[in-house]
């Protein structure tokens, strides 16, 4: 069910709508401190965005990726980590037939 307020702004009335967003309680409290410093309430801020987000047609931040080169030094860091674990714990020289036996056995609770 959707309830609306209507509002009236220089003779012309603008309809309004309740809309619920969920976030941590912790980033919430957060961010309603931060918008009472600038005198505004969060409700305030969201309608801001809203209506900037429309004016540009677009998202007025860049959201992005970590860059390629990070995620594959990343991934290589993962990889040589887990094989030097697979080393100390004598399991370096494992075949594929051999890790996917580990596999089934754990899968099977032995």
């Amino acid at each position: 069910m959707t309830s609306f307020v209507y509002l009236c702004k220089n003779d012309i009335t603008m309809r309004q709508i309740a809309t619920t967003i969920r976030m941590d309680a912790d980033l919430k409290a957060e961010f309603d401190k931060l918008c009472d410093e600038f005198g505004m309430s969060a409700n305030t801020a969201f309608n801001i965005y809203v209506k900037t987000v429309i004016r540009q047609r677009r998202i007025p931040f860049t959201i992005e990726a970590d860059p390629i080169d990070d995620v594959m030094e990343r991934g290589r860091k993962a990889f040589y980590e887990m094989r030097k674990m697979a080393v100390e714990n004598g399991t370096a020289g494992m075949s594929l037939d051999e890790i996917n036996e580990e596999i089934r056995l754990a899968r099977r609770g032995e």
